[in-house]
Order: structure tokens, then C-alpha cells, then sequence
């Protein structure tokens, strides 16, 4: 598939590293204009070097969020494609062990902040009654692992909240879906290696095919979701995890 994405206008949130950076770099290079934003406070700069767009920008915060979507359109005039690729991970314990804040924190920035980044991108999007989001979910939104529930609770909520999505503007002509990675070589992981080895080795052990996803394949799963080769699939969660869901 050649991909082509010659002057469309791509929003990727979390864009600084790891598969939203990889997924940014693939778009540019299908001819998109591509914005990156990240809370990470070097995101303008490394978009810059990459001749897109950075914005810092933290998706628990609706009004950051607004102001995004607002300046990508004041700069570009539209908005063609959304990724709402940002997530973190809480520490890795027992659930009367997880503290109330570490809860709220990631149900904040990976279930509350993926809501509000499609709330003001679709506000956008009806508007020429056209446009693509990929809500970025997980392995971790298809089966439950223990020690992860607050993480597992946020990627099954993207989930049932891009299913709804889809329904209410499919005849709008915005396709709505979710992505469900797998275990991938990326920053996030690296931390969650460090911070849990034993965990992480016994979770990278189970993949079927013997190793962690990279980030470019998690990206070309995006793009083709994006894609005008893509237009009959609404409120579906696409896993790309290498097997691992199918134990």
C-alpha cells in the first residue's frame, strides 16, 4: 500500500517519542502537514527539527486541549486526522494497593484526556462533514492483566467510548476507531521495565512471537486506519500486539 496523505491535516497527541513520534514521522512522509503535542516541554523543538508543528499541551486540562485543536485549524485552516495517542501507566500493584491519586491520574490522562481531544476535534471535523480518528487503546483494553487495573480500566473505557463515537458520526463522514497495541520497544515500556522487571519479563515472555512490537508497526496500523483504503471499518479496536490477546 502506498499510503497518501498529500496536504492533510494530522493531529497526533504524544507525540514526542515512541509511537506517536514514529506514527508522525509516517504521515510526514505520505506528504501530510503534521502537529505534534506532547506535555513534554522539549515537543516544540523536536517538531521543529522534523519541520511539523509541537505544541505542549497536558489532555487532562480541557481548556489546553481546546486551544489545540484551535491552533492547529488557525494554522492550517482544518483538520483532517486525529491520534490520540497519549497514555501513561500507573505503578504496578494490587488493586487495594493502588493509591486513590495514581487511579485518578491515569483514568485523567489516558480515558478523561482521550474524551475531551475528540470532543474539540470533532467539533472541527463536522463542520466539512469528513475526517479520521484513531483512539489509541491497548492490549490492555481487550484482556485484563493483574496489577494493571487502573491502566486496563482506562484502555477498555477508549474502547466503548470509540464504539459510541463511531455510531453517533458515521453519517457525518468521520471514521471512528480504536488501536489496540501490544507490548512495544517504546519510552513508556522502557520506564515500565525499569520500574517492574519481573512483571514486564513475564508479559514480553507470553507474545507469541518472541518480542516486543516496534514502534513503526504500531504507526503503519495507523495510518492504514486513516487511509482511504480504510472506509467500511467504524468502532472497531484493531489489535496489533503480536498474539498476545489470541491466549
Amino acid at each position: 500500500m502506498n499510503f497518501d496523505f498529500t496536504d492533510k491535516v494530522v493531529l497526533i497527541t504524544g507525540g514526542y517519542g515512541g509511537i506517536g513520534l514514529a506514527t508522525a514521522k509516517m504521515f510526514k512522509e505520505c506528504g501530510a502537514k503534521v502537529v505534534i503535542s506532547d506535555i513534554n516541554p522539549d515537543t516544540p523543538k523536536v517538531a521543529e527539527e522534523l519541520g511539523m508543528l509541537g505544541l505542549v499541551v497536558d489532555v487532562s486540562n480541557e481548556e489546553q486541549v481546546k486551544t489545540m485543536v484551535e491552533t492547529v485549524v488557525k494554522e492550517y485552516g482544518t483538520l483532517d486526522v486525529a491520534y490520540n495517542n497519549v497514555g501513561i501507566h500507573a505503578p504496578v500493584l494490587k488493586a487495594d494497593e493502588l493509591e486513590s491519586k495514581d487511579f485518578d491520574r491515569v483514568i485523567a490522562v489516558n480515558l478523561r484526556g482521550c474524551f475531551l481531544c475528540m470532543k474539540y476535534e470533532l467539533k472541527e471535523m463536522k463542520k466539512h462533514k469528513k475526517g479520521a480518528i484513531v483512539n489509541c487503546s491497548s492490549q490492555s483494553g481487550i484482556v485484563g492483566t493483574a496489577g494493571l487495573c487502573a491502566y486496563t480500566a482506562s484502555k477498555h473505557g477508549i474502547i466503548g467510548m470509540t464504539k459510541c463515537a463511531a455510531l453517533e458520526y458515521a453519517r457525518e463522514g468521520i471514521k471512528i476507531n480504536a488501536l489496540c497495541p501490544g507490548t512495544s520497544d517504546t519510552p513508556m515500556v522502557a520506564d515500565a521495565i525499569a520500574r517492574a522487571p519481573e512483571h514486564m519479563a513475564k508479559i514480553i515472555d507470553d507474545i507469541p512471537l518472541g518480542r516486543m512490537g516496534k514502534a513503526e508497526e504500531i504507526a503503519s496500523a495507523v495510518l492504514y486506519m486513516c487511509s482511504d483504503y480504510n472506509n467500511f471499518m467504524i468502532g472497531h479496536a484493531l489489535v496489533c500486539d503480536g498474539g498476545f490477546t489470541v491466549l
